[in-house]
């Protein structure tokens, strides 16, 4: 974001309902009205800003939207150490009461190359005979089991993972609990192209179930927890109550089932079972399973991830639990979502 443009946001943050020649004027004429009021324009159509009225009698505030869409850079934030950012340490509750229920997470240009991404994946899979189609699923379940448990601090190779997966041949120096994180995660993808309509419509029960493959022979308990967890890396509390905990993840569910883009429900299943915490453990190992089943279920290319890296995903997930920010994560899964297309089928 443009210095001037974070300049704007903060005067209009302080002076609620103001004109474009106002916004002008905060700015001391060290820019052109028509640059300030092309800044407005994309801030506006970036759900940044909200404009009310018409012509010369509009005026310009905050959206609803403000935090989810503001363009925050990453490297910036982070080179603040985990005691000296300024955070959202509760769970914020009108991000499903008031928010995410209205906000269009995706804007048109955006949704254009997703859909034309989309697009050719069809028309791509459509030439693939059954065994071609299978050989390809099979590539990318690997690709995603080695990438999902690497982002939890797995450290098999991708290359000992296939042959893990392929040969059940364990590397050496490695743990048998990694082994089985990996074998989960196989067994788990397997289940969603298998049962393709199995999350849609999304319910907690269905979460349970692809949480409970995931964490099988790993000591990790089943349920929905009943106990507080932290979260290495930031001051963000997730929710301690089961009943609220329930509770978030039925609005979560009822959220993403009401949403009639399919992007907007994998991205919506991905950040919000992360956010929640609703398990002990394995919850981002489930919100990344759980999204690439509703892609599936709707006939759209899954997801690998396999070339983002584990710190900038860690970094854009902690940047929604701090700042109920989607920048990140969104530019993340646009990315891998074009990555997968482009690699796989």
């Amino acid at each position: 974001m443009k210095d001037f443009e974070k300049r704007i946001l903060d005067f209009v943050q302080d002076n609620p309902n103001v004109s474009s020649s106002e916004i002008h004027k905060s700015t001391g004429g060290e820019v052109s009205l028509a640059t300030i009021k092309r800044a407005i324009s994309r801030l506006v159509s970036n759900k940044i800003l909200d404009a009310v009225g018409q012509g010369r009698a509009t005026r310009y505030r905050l959206s609803l939207f403000y935090r989810l869409f503001q363009d925050i850079d990453t490297e910036e934030y982070y080179q603040d150490e985990i005691d000296e950012r300024e955070i959202i340490e509760e769970f914020n509750f009108s991000l499903l009461d008031d928010i995410l229920p209205e906000a269009e997470l995706f804007n048109d240009e955006e949704l254009a190359y997703l859909n034309e991404l989309q697009s050719r994946f069809a028309k791509s899979i459509s030439t693939l005979g059954p065994t071609e189609t299978e050989k390809e699923f099979e590539r990318l379940a690997i690709d995603l089991s080695w990438k999902s448990s690497q982002i939890e601090g797995n450290t098999y190779s991708l290359l000992e993972t296939e042959r893990l997966l392929k040969e059940k041949q364990t590397a050496s120096g490695k743990t048998q609990q990694e082994a089985i994180m990996l074998l989960n995660h196989k067994e788990a993808i397997d289940f969603i192209i298998q049962n393709p309509h199995y999350l849609t419509p999304i319910a907690i029960a269905k979460i349970e179930d692809i949480h409970t493959i995931l964490t099988q022979e790993l000591q990790v308990e089943r349920s929905i927890r009943k106990r507080r967890v932290g979260i290495s890396g930031t001051n963000y509390r997730p929710l301690d109550n089961a009943f609220q905990i329930t509770d978030a993840l039925t609005k979560s569910c009822q959220i993403i089932n009401n949403k009639t883009n399919v992007f907007e429900q994998a991205l919506l299943s991905l950040i919000l079972i992360s956010y929640i915490q609703p398990f002990v453990d394995g919850n981002k190992r489930t919100a990344r399973i759980v999204s690439n089943a509703i892609l599936l279920g709707h006939g759209y290319c899954p997801v690998s991830f396999r070339t983002v890296d584990s710190i900038d995903y860690k970094k854009a997930m902690l940047l929604f639990y701090e700042q109920n920010n989607i920048t990140a994560m969104k530019k993340i899964f646009i990315e891998q979502y074009a990555f997968a297309v482009r690699t796989y089928f």
